[in-house]
């Protein structure tokens, strides 16, 4: 299963890739929004890995995150395991002009658990529902990068 959606922000290629692999910034948002999160690779290392605990449909759930691949200023790719579901995030980051960046999110969904397959079953049955909040999230997000830029 495939989830995408993409968004345009009115800052620098540079400045948006900037902020987006900004570990401590994003490590500190996450965390805001109750999600227990570990570092698993150190700091400064080059290679980026999380222990992420956090609730999902009243379960505690864990995942492992490893980002996987990067091509600054214009690739992002995060690989996330939890309950034998594998997560690949690709994150694209495309110069519209000088001052115009569009950010592209693909999420793609691989079960490899019968129950994980099952997951991802009812995740296909409310799509429409859960691409909205997702495209949703995804333009507050970049609604935040801008400002927060835009200010600084």
């Amino acid at each position: 299963m495939d989830i995408s959606t993409k968004e345009d922000i009115e800052v620098p290629l540079e400045r948006v890739y900037a902020e987006a692999t900004n570990f401590e910034h994003l490590e500190r948002q996450i965390m805001r929004r109750g999600i227990e999160l570990r570092r698993i690779s150190p700091a400064g290392q080059g290679s980026h890995a999380w222990h992420a605990v956090f609730n999902f449909r009243g379960k505690a759930r864990s995942a492992d995150i490893t980002l996987v691949e990067e091509d600054a200023p214009n690739l992002l790719v995060y690989r996330s395991l939890t309950d034998g579901l594998e997560v690949l995030t690709r994150i694209e980051f495309v110069a519209l002009s000088r001052s115009r960046t569009r950010v592209a999110m693909d999420l793609e969904l691989k079960p490899k658990t019968l129950s994980a397959r099952l997951m991802v079953q009812s995740l296909k049955l409310a799509r429409a529902n859960l691409e909205k909040k997702f495209r949703v999230r995804m333009a507050d997000y970049a609604q935040a990068i801008e400002e927060r830029l835009k200010r600084a």
